[in-house]
């Protein structure tokens, strides 16, 4: 995980380097533009000397058209270019020294220019090339000075000149240095935070994923009315440390960068149907009646993230609701489809509203009732929807709701082959489904053994890679982490081999599911830890269907 987090740094550094070319391919279009207005006014008004004029114009063409040509090539191969800098450096400095020696006075305003530039080089790329930049100014200086009788003829001026050249960047270069040193304290302390955050978060997810899946064996084993309720309360306040963890668990995964968006046509109904039956207890629990208009919309969209961002706003929906009902449904806008959840509940003042997307900002008065959540909930909203390129909006009236906005979302055709995966899932249950359970912790194999028996599966456990067996399963369920250096995707790997055939497998996991997605096979299914069971039974059912069909996809390819 460490490995994970430090490349995802590196290529954040690759992205700056990219902004940064770009950035200073544009402003140096934008101040050659300037500068070439300035220059050629002054050589066509004869205030340039005479043949000198002629080579002013002509250089200004040139620099024209340089510019423009490392402006596209910086747009066509993105990314951090060193020969690329140094060709643009060789331009600026190039430009300036010719068109202020050959420029008299009337051009000795490009000194503020040739400053400037120095220093941007400094800042945009670093020490390293600001110690570059000001030997090459200098260098420019020493042949102005050797061809221009104006400033051979002001000695003392010139020399101000020099030192401002040496003394300006010299102090730039102690600041700059500084600031290179804090901002690298600062990123390896945002890391630390980030491995911090996932370990704690993976560590702490174990038994609470185990006791979450006890409580559902327990719910089975004919509870009186007020055993249920205890049972009920312990769901209740598992299901709020959990939604803490997953908070803590997409800051840390968005703050390191590794968050990317990969869209598919998804049929909306399905994910708004998900979202409500996901939700469902939290809203009994709170006495809310929580509902979807149904839809036959299909969008092109990341799933994972949208359900994320829908997640996230239903909880708040559900938690300020005060009994009220909570409402999701949908709007067309044009191209694009806009998904909105509202409340009835107290409503937010206005001067709240710019503050909701802050980190860790809740509304809290003296006197108040206790509500679950450290304020993550809407920053990470607006950070995933900010990375989908959506736009999220809160409504709200005092006394009457509120109503968060999600819009944006780019509308597309149904798929020619589009599977209901609600289908899938409701189909029977899973008596005599042999399943293969890999787990190093006994407590969560015990729970997941005891809760998958219940469902009439069969299991078979294992600590670790089994060292024989295990190639009869239906089905492999393994936790990523397994000690000595082995992992869930190594066990997968491991008993299809033996087996020589794909066996569908799950892998639950407490890191994020997207570091593991990039280990595991593409057709294993990530459960991010804990797991509530119905969700678990729910995917299990899914791969038995799609353990049928590769079955029967074999016995086809075999006889023919």
């Amino acid at each position: 995980m460490i490995d994970l987090f430090k490349a995802s740094y590196t290529s954040s550094g690759r992205n700056e380097g990219y902004d940064t070319e770009r950035s200073q391919a544009i402003v140096r279009v934008v101040v050659v533009s300037l500068g070439i207005i300035y220059m050629a006014q002054e050589a066509l008004n004869g205030h340039v000397p005479d043949p000198f004029h002629w080579i002013i114009i002509g250089l200004c063409l040139v620099i024209a058209v340089t510019s423009l040509l490392i402006l596209i090539a910086v747009m066509r191969r993105p990314g951090v270019s060193h020969r690329r800098r140094i060709v643009g450096m060789a331009h600026d400095y190039t430009a300036l020294a010719i068109a202020m020696a050959f420029g008299g006075g009337t051009l000795m305003p490009l000194y503020a220019l040739l400053l400037w530039v120095t220093l941007g080089n400094g800042f945009r790329y670093g020490p390293r090339y600001h110690l570059a930049a000001v030997a090459v100014a200098l260098w420019c200086m020493l042949i102005v000075t050797a061809i221009n009788p104006y400033w051979r003829a002001l000695p003392y001026m010139t020399l101000t000149l020099f030192l401002t050249m040496i003394l300006v960047p010299a102090y730039a270069h102690t600041l700059l240095t500084r600031l290179h040193r804090a901002r690298d304290a600062a990123l390896e302390a945002n890391l630390a935070k980030s491995r911090f955050l996932a370990q704690a978060s993976h560590d702490l997810r174990q038994p609470i994923h185990a006791i979450s899946l006890f409580t559902a064996c327990l719910r089975d084993t004919g509870l009186d009315g007020e055993q249920r309720e205890m049972v009920n309360n312990i769901d209740r306040s598992l299901n709020s440390v959990s939604r803490l963890f997953r908070s803590l668990l997409d800051l840390s995964t968005l703050d390191s960068g590794r968050v990317s968006v990969k869209s598919e046509v998804v049929a909306l109904e399905e994910v708004l149907r998900d979202l409500v039956r996901q939700n469902a207890d939290m809203a009994q629990w709170a006495d809310v009646t929580l509902k979807h208009v149904s839809t036959k919309a299909y969008v092109r969209v990341d799933p994972g993230l949208l359900a994320t961002i829908l997640q996230n706003i239903v909880s708040n929906a559900i938690k300020y609701a005060g009994g009220g009902p909570v409402l999701i449904g949908c709007r067309r806008r044009g191209e694009s489809l806009c998904i909105q959840v509202s409340d009835r509940g107290p409503g937010i003042a206005g001067e709240h509203l710019p503050k909701l997307f802050d980190e860790f900002y809740q509304i809290r008065a003296a006197g108040d009732r206790d509500i679950d959540g450290v304020g993550l909930g809407l920053p990470i909203v607006k950070r995933l929807a900010s990375l989908m390129q959506l736009t999220v909006t809160i409504r709200s009236v005092v006394g009457k709701g509120t109503t968060v906005a999600v819009a944006g979302l780019p509308l597309a055709d149904r798929p020619a082959a589009a599977v209901s995966v609600r289908r899938v899932g409701a189909m029977s249950a899973i008596d005599g489904f042999k399943v293969l359970l890999v787990e190093d912790d006994p407590i969560v194999l015990a729970a997941t053994t005891s809760l998958l028996e219940k469902w009439g599966c069969t299991v078979s456990q294992a600590t670790g890679i089994p060292q024989q067996g295990g190639e009869d399963c239906d089905l492999i369920i393994t936790d990523f982490d397994l000690g000595e250096k082995t992992t869930g995707s190594d066990c997968i790997a491991e008993i299809r081999r033996r087996a020589q055939r794909d066996i569908p497998a799950i892998i639950m996991t407490g890191h994020d599911p997207d570091a593991v997605r990039t280990i595991a096979g593409d057709g294993d299914f990530i459960l991010s830890k804990p797991v509530r069971p119905a969700e678990l039974r729910s995917v299990v059912v899914a791969q038995r269907f799609k353990g049928q069909r590769l079955a029967r996809k074999q016995e086809a390819a075999s006889i023919s």
